[in-house]
């Protein structure tokens, strides 16, 4: 029954990227872990297969409406392709399985994934719930001229790299203020070039799970890729008629009560 609700939950990951542009790989590490069943750290790996693939789809829509800078894109992932890449073949790796004890907690390299991920959903959460405020902001901006700013884009490169190497995220929620504010894109098409970056990001991430020897159900992740790729591709459809920005604070009210969900069921209920 679970896993009915997994396969199910993997269509509405992929329907809130095709709709948003962004923030539905946030559930995919929990929907594997708490649904599927699935091992936290391999979950991650998982979750970079099943995100890149599905925003490469997402990303051709853009691609063929002609809203995705090659440009910018490139900067951004001139820093990040590195970071995430390294983080999959040798941090995580890295890192022992047994941590430290904290009272009665042993952390783990599986605690340890859940708890940075539950952190990573709230931050995700409150970005999304101030999303219309946010967006009238970057609206605002855009109609005065600046330089573009390619150190900071090459920063947040770096940092979002390394994020979606160690929770398995793609990092939409920083990725597309950084373009706009940063690279001077027009929203849409920081939609779009955001969808290309976490597509190149996550696939090449996956490479280095790979490479490190990670052991993949093959039959198991294509299975749930296929259901979120039909999320995608009707997301893409309906995104013509539902505005992502009104969708975003609800999302971001789910994101978080979930959030808090796997602190308190990490940190508190198993105590």
């Amino acid at each position: 029954m679970l896993h009915l609700v997994g396969y199910f939950a993997a269509i509405f990951i992929g329907l809130s990227l095709g709709i948003m542009g962004g923030g539905g790989s946030i559930l995919t590490v929990p929907v594997l872990v708490y649904l599927m069943g699935v091992s936290p750290v391999l979950s991650t790996a998982y979750s970079l297969f099943v995100v890149g693939s599905t925003s490469v789809v997402g990303a051709s829509g853009y691609f063929r409406k002609g809203l995705v800078s090659i440009p910018t894109a490139l900067v951004f992932l001139a820093t990040s392709l590195v970071s995430v890449f390294m983080t999959r073949k040798y941090l995580m790796p890295a890192i022992p399985h047994e941590l430290f004890t904290v009272g009665s907690i042993a952390f783990t390299k599986d605690l340890l994934v859940l708890v940075a991920f539950a952190v990573l959903m709230v931050v995700a959460a409150a970005s999304m719930i101030r999303s219309k405020q946010a967006e009238e902001i970057l609206d605002d901006d855009m109609h005065h001229k600046h330089r573009v700013n390619y150190p900071l884009i090459l920063a947040v490169g770096a940092v979002v790299g390394v994020l979606t190497g160690f929770v398995g995220a793609g990092g939409g929620f920083l990725i597309i203020p950084a373009l706009v504010l940063f690279a001077r894109l027009p929203m849409k098409t920081a939609v779009g070039t955001s969808l290309v970056i976490i597509a190149v990001n996550s696939l090449i991430g996956f490479t280095g799970d790979l490479s490190a020897g990670t052991p993949i159900a093959w039959p198991f992740l294509l299975g749930f890729l296929a259901f979120a790729v039909g999320g995608i591709v009707l997301g893409t459809f309906l995104a013509r008629y539902i505005p992502g920005a009104k969708l975003k604070p609800a999302f971001g009210w789910f994101t978080l009560a979930m959030g808090a969900f796997i602190l308190l069921r990490e940190l508190v209920f198993t105590t």
